[in-house]
Parts: structure tokens; C-alpha cells; sequence
């Protein structure tokens, strides 16, 4: 079902846009349509233009409010004081300035804590070196370098080189590929003795003047001062936890207040202001459920600064209603599918219901067994208790059609022999029909249905188009008047001969099939002729149209046809599910009377859940090629209100 909408247009003083919005329009679901577009009739009509001076509050009390929702804070609005907008400035103000000098203090702390980790990271390759880092970095006649050299080179180095130059060296550790070592050299010859290292790949590492001690001595102090500071950093984080625990309540209702006042702000961007004499006015329009509409229209009755007028003839409105669903509970799961091929618009059917139907019986005739429809009953059943997953209820309603098939089928898990099916059994299920001679029974019947679903669209797409007063899909369409009277007419003639009934006179078969068929070949110039229009001209000259009508009503013939033989496919996954079943049992020797239940039970599970999977792909094919493309346009557009509907 569609919800009935009403368009309001509400209007009072500009300064007082704000009170009526959180008062009145916060409390009720109202999608707001821009005044400027709607309006265009109202003269000095103009963008109601402000800046939101409360922007940067409103995202600082949401960066306050953050870390509070996330460690369990009030979820619900209701259970927080309502604050004024000054307390809310004053509070997340307040708050705020605390908050940034200890973070400020907080980026000193860590800038200094990563400066000594990096000298730390400097001389930790050094601290075999049992020599006062500050003697050697003051030595007047002996140059020294820190570095590390790969290991391959470092052998080559010592094993060719180290004995012929001029030069100490001393080792302080390995790590991975490379080894750390210090050398020393006489000034006057450094440079050389630099170019002999440089070329065993030697990378020098400058340390600075800045450590007491040998490098284990000073990595130690440095490592007291890095855990000195970041102590201060986590007492600065408390310091900042406390703060925002204390004042809990006080943060998440000025963040409450704030972002509504800035969502009520840009309630702006849809309003339009008008001048009348000395005075300002804003106005708002949208469109509201008419139940919402009627309470509203009551709560203001006696507020003198609000005007309403409630629009009740939609055609002097230039938006179309917007589509809010509203169908039985057991239904709204089905609203996905709807909601995948497109919403309906409002003037048009909501066919939630029909697709529950259908889908839910199709995938229950194609699927039928008692036991492992009950496991989808329940199992998606408690899965939709669980989760609310809309496609666990869809599963969950199929699987009872299933159970219910299984009892006619008399299949329990693919055993056959344990119930006696109430109706028939899919795979022996012979009849015979004139004509065609010896046929499965299911078959015949997912031909009955389809063509059943089929008279049923062509019924619902006569009604849609009359809500739409579109002339030729109501008289001449493949799916309107006319294709819904040769088609019955087929259906009927079928069964009558199938029946052994006698069949209509061949002047009434005439007229039964061939006026309708001459209605839809000359479905356009009729048309313009019942719309009283002056274009009756045929495009492209008669002997185009009768050619281009010809192929056409072939057309339309064939996928009479066609979408007649599609329903066989329900028959089909019938009769294949209980082929699949006999064979799983026949793997497991269920013939012998002794049947390996593991086999049984994997054969169930694969069956349930890759037959299921299909079916239900092949069901919902046919709802939106077979049923949906007959009478369904899914052209609306979703309701999207503003507020929360707290009221």
C-alpha cells in the first residue's frame, strides 16, 4: 500500500523559521521541496539566504561527542536535559579550550619524545663501544666515523684491505646483512682513508654532539627521559578522558542541540522569503502523510505566528507525490524486491503484496518438500529474529509454501515413501491432453498458473493506466484492453478444448481474436482519435505503417507465446528437485533399506542450499520479466523526510 500524501505550505515571520522547525516540523516527517521552484506563482519571491554562524560549534561538539557514543553514551535523545543554545555554546566553549591546551602541551611532549627516540635509534647500533661518546667526539688530532658496512665487503675489507692502510676500526655489532662498526684515521691522511671505506660501500652515520657517557650509558638516560614524557602523555590522556566522563551528559546534550539546531539551519536551503508592506516572511512546502498532516494542522491551530495550507488537488503541484510504503508486517520484507526494480509512483500499484503472493507460491510449488521447507521456514525464521535481515523473512515465507508443497508432493527430505502425497507425486504425474498427447501433470498446471498471473497483470496494468489516463495503454495495448481480450479469449478456447467442451462459434472466435488484434495494429491513430488530437497523419506513409504494424502484432504474438512457455520452468524445478533427491538417496543405498545417513544428510544440504539458490533466482526473473514488465513502472521517487519523527 502507498501512503496518502498532503502538500503543505506553511509560512509565518522569517525570525521565527527556527521555533516553528524544531517545535513542530522536528516532530513530524516532512520531505521539504525547494519554495522557490514550487512557488512560482507568488511574486517578490527569493532565496531565503543566511550563514550558519554555528557550523564550527556544532563540529567541535560532535568531535567532543565522538569517543562518549562510542564507550556506551546515551543512545537515546530523549534521555538527555534539553539545553538552551547558549548552555550548549558555553559547554562544548568551555570544554573545548581545556581540551586544546592540553593537547597542545600533549604535541610538545611527543615532538621531544620523538626527537630522543631518534638519537635512541642513532646509537643503539654503539653500544658495544665501552669508550665516553663525548671524548671521542672532541678529539683534536684523530678523525672518527660511525657507520656500517655489509658483511661481504667487511670480510674483504679485513681479510685484503685493513692491514695496509693506516687505520683502527672497531666493532660493535651485527644486523642483518650489514655490520656497525667505528673507525679511526690521522687527520692528515683521512680523506684518503675515507675514499678506501667509501669504496667497500661504507655508510657513515653522523652523530651528534650530544650524549654524556658511552653509547649504553646515554641510550639508558635517553630511554628514562623518552618514558619520563610519554608517562606525561598518558597522564595529559587521562587527564582529557576525565574531563569528557565528567562532563558526559553536558557533552552529548549540547552535541544533541547543536546538530539539530544546524540541521533546522539548513531547513533554509529549501525556504523562500516574501515581503508584505513592513514585514518578512519565509515559506516552506513539502509534502506529508495525510494522518501527520491532519495532527500537525490541529497542533497549530492556535499558534498565531504559523499559516498552513494544505494543498488537496496535486495537479496544481509541479513535484509529483513522493512514494512512503505502508503494507502488512508479514509483507514489508518483499519491499527489497520492489525497492531493487524501482518504487512505484504514487498514482500506481504497490505490488509488495502481489510479489509476496506469487513469489512465495512459485518458489513453494518449484521447491516442494516438507523437510527441508521447514528448515528454511525456521532457519530463516530465527535468522530474521537475529539480524532483521529482510532476506531471512523472504526465506523464512518461502520455506512455509515449501512445507506445504512438500505435504502435496509427499516429499519429506526426498523420501517418498514415509507420507502419501495429499495431491500428486511431480515425477509420475502422467495426463492426456488432445492434441499433444501424454504430459507430465506439473507442467500443465505451471501453464495454467502463468497463464492466470498473466490475465491477472494485464487487469492490473488496465488500472494503473487508467490512474495514469494514458488512452492507448487502457484500450489498445499488447497488455491493455484488447490484449487482455484475445488473450482471455485464448486461455478460454484452451481450456475449453482441453476440457472436451465445445467451442464458440467461429463468428464469435472472429470477433473474439481478430478485433482485438485489429484494435492494437491500429493502436495509434485510434488513440489520437479518442484524444481528439490534430497529428492523425501516419509517419513514414501507410505503406510503412501496415508493414511496420505487421512485424509488430508478430511481436506481440510471439511473446504470448513465449511468456506462456516461460511458467513451464516451474514445472521443470518441480519435477528436476524431486529427480535431484532420488538421486542423492540413491547414492546414499537408500534402495537397500539401509541408507548412510551422512550421504543423506550432505545431499540434503547441498540440494537445499544450491537448488534454493536458483529457484529463488528463477522466481524472482519471472516476477520482473513475466509479471513486472506487464503492468509495474517502478518510476516514483522514495520519501525522504526531514526530522526524526520523535513525536
Amino acid at each position: 500500500m502507498i501512503e496518502k500524501m498532503k502538500f503543505l505550505s506553511i509560512t509565518g515571520p522569517k525570525a521565527d523559521i527556527d521555533r516553528v522547525v524544531d517545535k513542530y516540523l522536528s516532530k513530524y516527517e516532512i520531505q521539504l521541496e525547494n519554495a522557490l521552484s514550487e512557488l512560482r506563482s507568488v511574486k517578490d519571491l527569493r532565496p531565503f539566504t543566511e550563514t550558519n554562524p554555528y557550523k564550527d560549534m556544532c563540529a567541535r561538539a560532535a568531535e567532543l561527542a565522538e569517543p562518549l557514543k562510542q564507550n556506551g553514551g546515551n543512545s537515546g535523545e530523549a534521555a538527555l536535559p534539553d539545553v538552551s543554545l547558549d548552555e550548549a555554546l558555553d559547554t562544548v566553549s568551555r570544554i573545548s579550550s581545556d581540551l586544546e591546551a592540553w593537547n597542545k602541551e600533549k604535541a610538545t611532549l611527543e615532538q621531544r619524545v620523538s626527537a630522543l627516540e631518534e638519537s635512541r635509534a642513532r646509537i643503539s647500533p654503539f653500544t658495544d663501544l665501552n669508550y665516553n661518546l663525548s671524548a671521542i667526539l672532541h678529539f683534536k688530532y684523530i678523525r672518527f666515523r660511525f657507520g656500517r658496512i655489509p658483511k661481504d665487503y667487511f670480510r674483504k675489507f679485513t681479510d685484503y684491505v685493513y692491514d695496509t692502510i693506516d687505520t683502527v676500526y672497531y666493532k660493535c655489532s651485527e644486523e642483518g646483512d650489514y655490520v656497525w662498526i667505528v673507525y679511526f684515521v690521522p687527520e692528515s691522511i683521512s680523506k684518503k682513508i675515507d675514499a678506501i671505506y667509501a669504496s667497500m660501500h661504507f655508510e657513515r652515520y653522523l652523530i651528534p654532539d650530544e650524549y654524556e657517557g658511552t653509547p649504553l650509558e646515554a641510550g639508558e638516560a635517553l630511554e628514562q627521559q623518552i618514558a619520563g614524557m610519554k608517562q606525561q602523555i598518558a597522564e595529559l590522556d587521562k587527564k582529557q578522558d576525565a574531563c569528557l566522563e565528567e562532563n558526559r551528559t553536558a557533552i552529548l546534550a549540547a552535541d544533541a542541540r547543536l546538530s539539530r539546531y544546524a540541521k533546522n539551519f539548513d531547513v533554509r536551503k529549501m525556504a523562500a522569503c516574501t515581503r508584505n508592506k513592513n514585514s518578512t516572511f519565509y515559506i516552506l512546502c513539502g509534502w506529508m502523510v495525510k494522518e501527520q498532516a491532519e495532527a500537525f494542522r490541529e497542533e497549530i491551530k492556535n499558534d498565531p505566528d504559523v499559516f498552513l495550507i494544505v494543498e488537496e488537488d496535486h495537479e496544481n503541484i509541479l513535484s509529483k507525490p513522493p512514494t512512503k510504503l505502508k503494507n502488512p508486517r508479514l509483507f514489508r520484507p518483499f519491499e527489497m524486491f520492489i525497492r531493487m526494480y524501482g518504487l512505484p509512483s504514487y498514482e500506481e500499484l504497490d505490488p509488495t503484496i502481489l510479489i509476496g503472493l506469487t513469489y512465495s507460491f512459485l518458489f513453494g510449488f518449484m521447491f516442494g518438500d516438507a523437510g527441508q521447507g521447514l528448515c528454511l521456514l525456521i532457519g530463516g525464521f530465527l535468522l530474521y529474529r537475529a539480524k532483521k535481515l529482510n532476506l531471512a523473512a523472504i526465506i523464512s515465507c518461502c520455506g512455509f509454501f515449501s512445507t506445504i508443497f512438500g505435504f502435496l508432493f509427499g516429499s519429506v527430505f526426498g523420501f517418498e515413501d514415509i507420507i502419501e502425497p495429499l495431491w500428486l507425486r511431480p515425477a509420475d504425474a502422467m495426463m492426456d491432453l488432445p492434441f499433444i498427447g501424454r504430459l507430465n501433470t506439473v507442467f500443465v498446471v505451471a501453464i495454467a498458473i502463468g497463464m492466470g498471473i498473466i490475465l491477472l497483470t494485464m487487469i492490473l496494468n488496465i488500472i494503473n493506466s487508467v490512474r495514469e489516463k494514458d488512452t492507448e495503454k487502457i484500450w489498445f495495448d499488447t497488455n491493455g484492453a484488447a490484449g487482455l481480450v484475445f488473450y482471455g479469449s485464448l486461455v478460454l478456447t484452451i481450456v475449453l478444448f482441453m476440457t472436451g467442451r465445445p467451442l464458440p462459434a467461429a463468428a464469435v472466435l472472429a470477433v473474439m481474436f481478430g478485433l482485438p488484434l485489429i484494435l492494437m495494429f491500429f493502436k495509434e491513430p485510434l488513440t489520437a482519435f479518442l484524444e481528439k488530437k490534430a497529428e492523425t497523419a501516419v509517419p513514414g506513409g501507410k505503406a510503412m505503417f501496415v508493414i511496420q504494424g505487421f512485424f509488430e502484432l508478430f511481436e506481440v504474438l510471439l511473446s504470448y507465446f513465449s511468456n506462456t512457455l516461460s511458467f513451464v520452468r516451474v514445472g521443470a524445478f518441480a519435477v528436476s528437485h524431486a529427480a535431484m533427491m532420488e538421486v542423492v538417496l540413491m547414492l546414499a543405498g537408500a534402495e537397500a533399506g539401509d541408507p548412510n545417513w551422512i550421504v543423506v544428510v550432505l545431499g540434503n544440504l547441498f540440494v537445499c542450499g544450491m537448488e534454493g539458490l536458483i529457484v529463488g533466482i528463477q522466481v524472482l526473473r519471472l516476477e520482473y520479466y513475466e509479471l513486472f514488465s506487464r503492468f509495474y513502472r517502478g518510476s516514483g521517487r522514495e520519501f525522504k523526510p526531514y526530522g526524526n519523527a520523535r513525536a
